[in-house]
């Protein structure tokens, strides 16, 4: 049985790739998982190489979802998307960080997408 942290997960996962794709980008991946960690979602908008992460809550106990990618998670997500590139032989290729923000409400989740929300957090 999934546990409500996991269900949760995929729910959030599920409508960032729903709006994901309403503003054109192509999901190339799910869930990828490397040596150095996990990136949500990778897709492709564009020229440009989107790298993912999906942070949903159902409090604000902890504060809005968006403040959740801390910098070591930045970190973690920054190599998993260079091992990706390097993968993937797509080296040179235009890339950003986005967040999907999923704040769920009793009635409807309040969805924020947050382009550019970090620099890769390595070099």
């Amino acid at each position: 049985m999934i546990n409500s942290s996991k269900k949760k997960g995929k729910s959030g996962e599920a409508l960032a790739v729903k709006i994901l794709k309403k503003r054109g980008c192509k999901i190339l991946e799910q869930n990828f998982t490397c040596p150095m960690g996990e990136i949500d979602i990778i897709a492709r908008q564009g020229d440009t190489l989107v790298f993912v992460e999906v942070k949903t809550r159902l409090s604000s106990s902890f504060g809005p979802a968006k403040l959740s990618v801390t910098p070591a998670k930045q970190k973690k997500i920054s190599l998993s998307a260079l091992f990706y590139v390097s993968a993937n032989k797509l080296n040179g290729c235009k890339s950003r960080f986005d967040v999907v923000a999923v704040d769920e409400k009793a009635d409807k989740p309040l969805v924020e997408v947050i382009e550019n929300a970090f620099e890769c957090a390595v070099q």
